[in-house]
């Protein structure tokens, strides 16, 4: 029987139409065995709570608990699928699994559940649990192979079957001593085609990168992304393995980390939450916003010291907020170069000078080249629009444009040297910089704009 290569991704469309068009639970479990366990997973929100009974009865807890592992909210559905096989699922899942799993399960339901769970699960779920979110011990798996130091090839081929009954992550093989401390890793490939006289020992990389459960996620995301492993073993502080970190626990940590720090720039404490209650979102928010105010309020103070030069020169208040969103626009540019380049942690003071030196270069260019964009498109406007006299026009629109130049040159310097200040004091550069800058660069902006027009075009020029 030829069957057809699907060349859209309409994989949960069919899986629906399976599970309510099938003749048997026997056909319905044959025909989903072609589709990967994500494609059913997404299928379920598609399904009626009949035909997802239907479902569960037709996949065993095995392939259930592959298939929640790849549920975003996994909560909805769990009182669908009945006690008794809810303890079976979370039985065959991996630790970390069983332990997203449980934050959903309502806590009535836990009581009931943890006698029915395997000690070794229970004990795991305990060892993830008693780590804060931030650290690399909350990550971890205990789904690896571990042999020990002194076996042979023979004995470690052994030990290796055995153990792949119950753990599937088989590529890198971990080594410890007869104390039970890490002293290295196998590749498997080296083990499959070595020679049965071959010593265990010539086989074991001895210098095997690995992590401290207590190291902190965003510290350790540029070290885990350098060594490029598939997995890296865990250590507590007697350097004995509590688990592994895998290249999927990674992607979600950075995809998390890059979530928080761009919340972060926003001035928030953390990613914002959908389901979190309008007190939690104020609490992350109002203090920035306070602290905001009051930079705002003297921002308004320095505005309200150029009365004067809008009370002569009015046409000049039209221009202000060009000034101040792009000033505002490029210090947020620098600042997102800037918070890129510190997360290398081998980042000198060297290197640090060169990207200062490199964002006013930068800024002065950009600076120039839409100051003289500002200068012509400008003065066109305020003479053929605002009444003014050809050379006046261009003398204000000059005074736009060299304040265009000055603010985003300052701006730029402004956007790269306080979150390198913060950096080097141990405040996270992401969520102080974000709003400063922005308060700060609206106050050079101001003063910059204001100041030339108060000097050049009142002052020298007896524009009014």
């Amino acid at each position: 029987m030829t069957r057809e290569v699907l060349k859209e991704p309409i994989f949960a469309k069919e899986i629906v139409e399976i599970t309510r068009f099938s003749h048997s639970i026997d056909e319905m479990k044959e025909k989903l065995k072609d589709y990967h366990e994500n494609d059913i997973a997404q299928s379920l929100k598609y399904l009626n709570r009949a035909e997802r009974n239907l479902l569960y009865s037709a996949i065993d807890a095995k392939w259930m608990a592959e298939i929640i592992s790849y549920i975003d909210d996994p909560g909805q559905y769990v009182e669908e699928i009945g006690i008794d096989k809810l303890a079976e699922i979370i039985n065959e899942m991996d630790a970390d699994d069983a332990v997203d799993l449980w934050e959903d399960i309502d806590e009535s339901v836990k009581v009931k559940l943890r006698t029915m769970i395997d000690d070794e699960i229970r004990t795991d779920i305990q060892l993830i649990n008693s780590y804060d979110e931030d650290e690399i011990g909350s990550l971890i798996t205990t789904n690896y192979i571990c042999i020990k130091q002194h076996l042979t090839i023979r004995q470690a081929m052994h030990e290796l079957v055995q153990q792949a009954g119950e753990n599937d992550n088989i590529t890198t093989i971990y080594v410890v001593d007869n104390r039970k401390r890490f002293c290295g890793a196998i590749d498997l490939k080296d083990l499959i085609v070595a020679r049965e006289n071959v010593e265990l020992d010539t086989l074991i990389s001895y210098a095997y990168p690995y992590l401290l459960d207590h190291e902190k996620i965003s510290d350790s995301i540029e070290k885990i992304k350098d060594y490029a492993e598939d997995s890296l073993p865990v250590l507590n502080k007697d350097k004995k393995i509590i688990g592994i970190i895998t290249a999927q626990d990674v992607v979600e940590a950075v995809d998390d980390e890059l979530g928080e720090d761009y919340a972060k720039l926003a001035g928030l404490s953390a990613e914002e939450d959908l389901n979190e209650t309008t007190g939690e979102s104020m609490k992350k928010r109002l203090p920035w916003l306070i602290i905001l105010l009051f930079l705002g309020m003297g921002v308004s103070t320095v505005v309200g010291a150029f009365e004067g030069v809008v009370a002569v020169l009015p046409v000049v208040i039209c221009f202000q907020s060009l000034i101040l969103d792009m000033a505002g626009n490029v210090g947020t540019q620098s600042l997102a170069v800037t918070i890129r380049v510190l997360m290398d942690e081998n980042l000198n003071g060297k290197d640090k000078l060169k990207l200062l030196f490199k964002e006013m270069k930068v800024g002065c260019c950009n600076g120039a080249l839409l100051g003289v964009m500002a200068l012509v498109c400008l003065g066109v406007y305020i003479a053929l629009f605002k009444g003014y006299a050809i050379g006046t026009a261009f003398l204000i629109s000059g005074c736009v444009g060299i304040s265009l130049l000055a603010a985003i040159i300052i701006s730029s310097l402004v956007g790269t040297l306080v979150p390198i200040i913060f950096h080097k004091i141990n405040v996270d550069p992401a969520v102080a910089s974000g709003p400063l800058i922005t308060t700060v660069n609206d106050l050079v902006a101001v003063v910059t704009y204001y100041g030339l027009a108060w000097i050049l075009l009142i002052r020298m020029m007896k524009i009014v």
